[in-house]
């Protein structure tokens, strides 16, 4: 780790403005390519798609899913943890990274933010469909009333929506003071009006003064420190969902941590996938260098042990504790007819991070992309299977029922991913999907230091 740290995070450039010409010119000067239209117009598609499945659900009604009389949380609610968990880790990257000054951190902060936003819109999403009147959403709102007939505060529903909102006011808020000084970059770059006046609005009046940057700064860490213990609240209330029960399996006062580790896990997962279709679709090799996939390479590597650890915590638990119930659902995760997803669960999340070891292979791309793809499909089968195994096999053996997914479970994820791939793609082309400011002042501290 300590010879790691001190290469330079990003190749010597004796000239600011190759980076801002590098970054800015992809928004302000290059037409859309193919590849951009391409991707646009199947995510276009595929988003379509999702608004067709939601459209049917409003017509047709929840039994369109697979929930039944006993596992009554099926895949909306876990699409919905695995969604926030990615969401949760942007806006905790960003700030933990920056806190700790670590020199790699400018490349990939942006669009780590970015997805943050996306991801915890479309998390927020699956709640609402969930409930089966999607119409009396507004239920779930924290406000007073005086009949005191709603929001009901022992609800998990209402929990997630104040947890939610709560995050994303202050995510975008995160994202949009630290895009500030780009978008005043973009404003003195423009060459139509319309676009000045546009970047200019958005940039509210910044001239890149002594007097901006101190006061831009101070900020900009009093929120990064604010944003480490409320995203750690926030993906621990989504724990409490489930811990705050009296279902087998459920109650652990293990999950809050648990969750928050595993919402940082998929997170840096999923800014590595991101980073390698940006380092490709925008050319930014100079930017994105092997030193960032190999400091993110050892997080995951790092964050794969922490969650074998919870594992092994979790099943210690169950057969030391020795309750009945909490050694059957133990006994059910491995011998039930989930057992094959426990098992392809455990090989995503634990056995193909320990590729990463070796650096030759956290800087192969292909291998990194790799490993990062399958710790998000590990990552959703275990938020899935902690619902399954608990609710298939809960205290009562005559309300024991396996879950049966249906097509329109299957569609409602798979298109969901079409929104996110939409917004992301919007992004990239109307705002700088890297923080050139960030960029250049890292630059400036390494030769400085140097």
């Amino acid at each position: 780790m300590s010879g790691a740290a001190t290469q330079p995070a990003l190749p010597p450039d004796p000239h600011p403005a190759a980076v801002i010409g590098l970054v800015a010119d992809t928004v302000l000067e290059r037409r859309a390519g193919r590849r951009w239209w391409i991707a646009f117009l199947l995510a276009g598609l595929v988003t379509l798609g999702f608004l067709g499945c939601v459209t049917w659900l409003l017509v047709a009604g929840i039994g369109i899913y697979g929930n039944n009389t006993t596992v009554v949380w099926g895949f909306p609610i876990a699409n919905y943890v695995w969604w926030i968990g990615i969401g949760n880790a942007g806006t905790l990257i960003s700030a933990l990274l920056l806190l700790t000054r670590q020199p790699w951190r400018a490349a990939i902060n942006r669009f780590a933010e970015a997805m943050t936003l996306f991801a915890a819109s479309i998390a927020g999403l699956f709640p609402i469909l969930h409930l089966g009147r999607p119409y009396r959403a507004y239920w779930l709102a924290p406000y007073p009333n005086s009949m005191e007939l709603w929001p009901q505060w022992r609800s998990a529903l209402v929990w997630d929506f104040a947890a939610i909102a709560t995050y994303l006011i202050f995510s975008f808020l995160f994202w949009y003071l630290g895009l500030i000084p780009d978008l005043a970059t973009l404003r003195d770059r423009a060459r139509s009006r319309g676009a000045r006046l546009a970047y200019g609005v958005l940039a509210f009046g910044w001239r890149g003064s002594a007097r901006h940057w101190q006061r831009h700064d101070a900020v900009y860490r009093a929120m990064a420190a604010l944003a480490v213990p409320l995203v750690v609240s926030v993906h621990s209330v989504v724990g409490l969902d489930f811990a705050a029960s009296l279902m087998p399996g459920w109650q652990e006062s293990i999950f809050p941590p648990y969750f928050v580790v595993g919402a940082l896990f998929s997170g840096f997962a999923m800014v590595v996938t991101l980073a390698v279709i940006l380092r490709w679709g925008l050319g930014l090799q100079a930017l994105i260098t092997d030193r960032h996939f190999d400091a993110m390479g050892k997080i995951i590597l790092a964050a794969a042990w922490v969650m074998g650890l919870s594992y092994l915590t979790e099943w210690f638990m169950a057969w030391y504790g020795g309750d009945s119930a909490e050694r059957g659902v133990l006994r059910f995760e491995f011998g039930g007819p989930y057992a094959p997803l426990y098992a392809a669960m455990l090989a995503c999340n634990l056995l193909a991070p320990q590729l990463l070891w070796w650096r030759r292979l956290r800087t192969n791309l292909p291998v990194i992309l790799g490993v990062a793809v399958l710790v998000n499909i590990g990552m959703w089968l275990e938020r899935i299977l902690t619902i399954w195994n608990t609710l298939s096999h809960g205290y009562l053996p005559s309300m024991r029922r396996v879950f049966q997914p249906t097509l329109w479970d299957w569609l409602t994820l798979a298109t969901s991913f079409g929104v996110f791939a939409c917004l992301f793609l919007c992004f990239v082309r109307l705002l700088p999907a890297v923080a050139m400011h960030d960029v250049n002042k890292q630059r400036h501290e390494q030769g400085g230091a140097a």
